[in-house]
């Protein structure tokens, strides 16, 4: 390797360590209580109903295995592969793909889209299927699958939103967002992920701010090359450090730790906990099933999970019995 090569080599890492030095403040855009929390989060009162399987959009937005999907455009971005296809109806799809080390991300996005939406976080609607059939100038033939996700008439991208700098910051529901996230081991918290949508329902124009391209989790966290998907490593891994100055210490290791770092309170941990323990067994299963899992490898993730929710309901125990948060 020569030495001119060499500082290019450094670089990925030089970039890890500085970019979280530059992050944006984090605070609201306007006023906390005046924020619209519906454009973020809604109760879900009927959470113990919700269909963990097919998703808030329903069986009749889901991608038919058996169709066929013609080609638009590849994808031209991102590391997972992707294309833009069509299918017999005329609905346009986004697809992604796996990459070289598997079909990881695109299940991984699917869980965390049910489980996020079931929790009251608005979602777009996608599905996955493990392949499909692909039409293009070249004929006919059967592609890996992935995730499916529907562009919606009615469901407008409008860009990406900050997590730094937007009106819930500081809300109970954008801290139990960042507390679930923390939860899953999401790595990816960045704002390119992230999509504000306009979406036109009977009650009129509404704007929706959506945490999306959520499939690096399940697995450690990291700023380079994080495992994703792996039941080994997540078990492994640590959740929660302890607390600290009445704040909650997360063992992260991903980007823009400024997001929770002193920043969620074990109160704000224990409302994402109880939110994620009225899931029933049933639609945990369905979540899973949902993103292509294996009823073993989804009942070892379902389990950590369970484990993980258990802590933030201990965290709230014990800083009730203290008087305080005290750090562990």
């Amino acid at each position: 390797m020569d030495r001119f090569h060499t500082p290019l080599t450094l670089f990925p890492a030089f970039v890890a360590m500085y970019l979280p030095f530059c992050a944006a403040e984090v605070r609201p855009t306007i006023v906390p209580p005046d924020a619209p929390a519906p454009s973020l989060w809604v109760e879900p009162i009927d959470l113990e109903d919700r269909d963990l399987f097919y998703g808030p959009w329903g069986r009749e937005h889901a991608p038919r295995p058996d169709d066929r999907y013609t080609l638009v455009q590849h994808k031209h971005s991102g590391i997972n592969p992707g294309l833009t296809v069509l299918d017999s109806e005329g609905r346009e799809w986004s697809v992604k793909q796996a990459s070289e080390e598997g079909p990881v991300e695109a299940p991984i996005e699917v869980v965390l889209s049910r489980v996020l939406a079931a929790m009251g976080y608005h979602q777009p609607p996608v599905y996955y299927l493990a392949s499909f059939t692909l039409v293009d100038d070249w004929g006919t033939r059967t592609e890996t699958g992935g995730r499916f996700r529907l562009k919606v008439k009615g469901l407008k991208d409008r860009g990406e939103w900050s997590w730094q700098q937007n009106p819930f910051v500081g809300t109970r529901p954008y801290h139990g967002l960042l507390a679930i996230l923390m939860l899953f081991n999401s790595s990816d918290i960045k704002n390119s992920n992230n999509t504000l949508y306009e979406f036109k329902s009977a009650k009129g124009l509404e704007h929706w701010y959506v945490a999306r391209d959520i499939g690096t989790a399940l697995g450690t966290t990291g700023r380079l090359a994080p495992e994703k998907g792996n039941p080994d490593a997540f078990v492994r891994d640590r959740f929660i450090a302890g607390i600290r100055d009445g704040y909650v210490e997360f063992d992260y290791h991903g980007w823009h730790q400024e997001l929770v770092r002193r920043r969620l309170t074990p109160d704000d941990v224990r409302w994402a906990g109880d939110l994620l323990a009225r899931l029933s067994d049933r639609q945990w299963s369905d979540a899973f099933r949902a993103g292509g899992y294996e009823p073993d490898i989804a009942a070892r993730f379902v389990a950590a999970l369970r484990q993980r929710i258990g802590q933030t309901q201990h965290l709230a125990i014990s800083t009730s019995a203290a008087g305080r948060p005290q750090e562990r």
